[in-house]
């Protein structure tokens, strides 16, 4: 489970082999041994001893802006796995297998939004035609990606220019299916323009810290990645990686309105935008890590969504090294 430390001032340390939280309302303590990651969203106090109890048992400290974008963590220095892993990402940059490799999870994040609208599309017959003619466009737009051939460098643009198209025409999508209080104008980030952004940019930031978590345990490294070009201090690989996952997050705001669980009160108007207060992110974050927790039948096995961000990268990484019994896995 992932422990998040949302309250102003709170106080983290440890006690034994718990993790001890005080805040002004409730002081309680949770064993190290159930905590996946901690998650701290607003100004708190932790202790030394909190920080390497943490350190001890593998989990990260991630502490993330107003906006959910992770600026900072802690986490042990030994790297996941054999660094053959990492050499091997650099050599199959512009090989066939990068290519490959990029397009497939182009592909999967197409093929995420289709499957979203389809789902959204058989709740909301009065919907029905409207939603029909965004998937048609998505689908027209993301055959592109089968005319595709070369080398990566050839193709980088074009495969970011038909991600982008079929990006404006989703949230166009998902912005018509919204209560009219709550539509908005395609993505916007940092600060986000609207309440939906809001929520998605806080989801995304949590996938972030999954992602970069689980590249460094396989042994992957976040900076090397093949859609996302080198660029300083850029995790290419977390940007390359998390497309796969987005959904996650989407379906999880979209549910939030779909439920009308989303308030206007909890929301803070900030220069040019908005962002997610102490109850909006309550809100979000409980709803998502239960979306999270949820089994789901993924490659032949029931295994928890918040599980197979990790599956998939130690996969990927035993395809580098040629480990094809666990990359098939």
């Amino acid at each position: 489970m992932q422990l998040v430390i949302n309250t102003y001032g709170s106080y983290l340390q440890k006690n034994g082999d718990c993790f001890k939280v005080k805040t002004d309302e409730k002081v309680f303590e949770i064993s190290c041994k159930k905590i996946g990651s901690i998650l701290i969203s607003t100004a708190a106090y932790i202790t030394t001893d909190a920080i390497k109890m943490a350190v001890e048992n593998n989990i990260d400290i991630v502490f993330m802006d107003e906006h959910g974008d992770p600026y900072g963590r802690v986490w042990h220095s030994r790297l996941g796995s054999t660094t053959l892993i990492r050499r091997r990402q650099l050599e199959i940059a512009e090989a066939d297998e990068g290519f490959n490799l990029a397009l497939d999870w182009v592909q999967t994040k197409f093929r995420n939004q289709l499957e979203l609208l389809k789902r959204l599309r058989q709740t909301r017959p009065h919907k029905s035609a409207e939603i029909t003619s965004y998937i048609d466009k998505i689908e027209n737009v993301g055959n592109g990606l089968h005319r595709l051939a070369g080398t990566l460098s050839d193709n980088r643009g074009s495969i970011m220019g038909l991600e982008g198209s079929c990006g404006r025409i989703y949230f166009e999508a998902l912005s018509s299916l919204m209560p009219d209080r709550f539509q908005f104008k395609g993505r916007s980030r940092n600060p986000a323009k609207d309440e939906f952004n809001a929520l998605l940019n806080y989801s995304y930031g949590v996938l972030y810290s999954k992602v970069e978590k689980a590249c460094i345990v396989a042994g992957l490294d976040p900076y090397v990645g093949f859609i996302h070009t080198d660029h300083y201090n850029k995790k290419s690989m977390v940007f390359d990686l998390i497309e796969n996952y987005r959904i996650w997050g989407d379906e999880t705001v979209i549910n939030l309105f779909a439920s009308r669980k989303v308030k206007g009160e909890q929301f803070d108007a900030i220069p040019n935008g908005f962002t997610l207060n102490k109850d909006g992110k309550a809100v979000l974050l409980t709803a998502f890590n239960e979306f999270l927790d949820e089994s789901i039948r993924y490659r032949g096995r029931n295994i928890k969504r918040d599980n197979i961000i990790q599956f998939d990268c130690h996969r990927i990484a035993n395809q580098l090294i040629g480990d094809q019994d666990e990359a098939g896995g």
